[in-house]
């Protein structure tokens, strides 16, 4: 196949184009390779892809999605068999401090993907929705059957936008999407933004890490590996419509429309304390910690129900946390040689 992959020097991104051009798919990687963090990172990882066995597969596009004349040319010159949409503004407290960003790119670029999609005749379209679509709620654990109509913050109200546009498309157009609502991933690679990679750098710094809500959050953490099986899997399990579903008691994980949501979580949430003892194992260190309160915009706990995804594609997380941050670590002192 020829598989579009956006946001390609992301750390999900990165990881996905790997394992397509490992079983030899041609990939198109795209990426605006903006500087919300460190862009030698994503440099880095696009080294390693074009450093594959099968690079000659692999072409890499710099550009925005937000660009709607780039993106109609890239799609109309390349015809995509499949697009796996990655590309996004990230950050839930960022989406406050910044929020023309998460339009700019998750609601303009998201519909630039759909119209190349659609015009295009793309045979599948997997995007990244968030487990911060669950918002306020508190019924555990976050099932796809949930209404999820409370978002707190406008990352995660774009990300339910973009599930509410792709049931659009796939309604009017029988275009076939899958979304694919992320839990907490971790792993090599990672972004700098996000908790394991903030902790690491300030223990191995002797400085203390920001511990918020007073260290009270649970989070359904899933290592990257157990993330890229899942979109490779429903990439390859195109979507379908729901011939039960009923408009008098609408499921608001499936469709009359070739429209799916799946979480995608490793199903076992951890205390944010425990997660850090890990790390400290790991580093030989005990951390200084600065106990706060929940930041505006996040949620306490998060707690994903895959048992939509295990039925649709046999879904198996498989990584612990305590494999998972030792990979972590293993790979941030090789690559930060500390």
């Amino acid at each position: 196949m020829k598989v579009l992959v956006t946001g390609a020097a992301g750390f999900i991104g990165s990881h996905v184009s790997l394992y397509l051009l490992g079983r030899g798919d041609q990939v198109v990687g795209l990426d605006n390779i903006n500087d919300y963090y460190d862009v030698n990172l994503k440099h880095a990882r696009l080294k390693r892809i074009e450093e594959h066995e099968n690079a000659d597969k692999f072409s890499f596009v710099k550009l925005d999605v937000s660009d709607r004349a780039g993106m109609e040319k890239l799609f109309e010159e390349e015809k995509f068999d499949k697009v796996v949409h990655l590309a996004a503004q990230a950050g839930v407290r960022y989406s406050i401090e910044n929020p023309h960003a998460y339009i700019d790119s998750n609601i303009v670029g998201f519909t630039n993907i759909l119209e190349g999609c659609r015009h295009n005749k793309v045979a599948h379209l997997v995007y990244a929705s968030s487990s911060s679509v669950y918002g306020a709620n508190e019924s555990m654990p976050f099932s796809v059957h949930d209404n999820v109509d409370h978002p707190l913050s406008l990352y995660a109200a774009s990300k339910k936008a973009n599930e509410l546009m792709a049931h659009t498309y796939s309604h009017l157009y029988g275009m076939p999407t899958t979304g694919l609502r992320f839990f907490t991933v971790y792993g090599p690679w990672g972004r700098p933004d996000m908790a394991l990679f903030l902790f690491t750098k300030a223990i191995m710094e002797d400085k203390p890490i920001k511990v918020f809500n007073y260290g009270n959050h649970r989070r359904d953490f899933t290592y990257i590996d157990d993330i890229v099986e899942g979109i490779i899997r429903t990439l390859d399990h195109t979507a379908e419509s729901n011939p039960e579903w009923s408009g008098e008691k609408p499921d608001p994980g499936t469709s009359k429309a070739p429209w799916r949501v799946y979480n995608i979580g490793a199903q076992t949430p951890v205390q944010l304390m425990d997660y850090i003892g890990t790390l400290e194992k790991n580093l030989g260190k005990t951390a200084e910690k600065e106990l706060l309160p929940l930041q505006d915009g996040d949620v306490p706990d998060t707690y994903a129900d895959v048992e939509a995804l295990v039925e649709d594609v046999d879904y198996r997380p498989k990584t612990t946390i305590q494999e998972g941050i030792k990979n972590f670590v293993a790979w941030y002192k090789d690559y930060y040689k500390v």
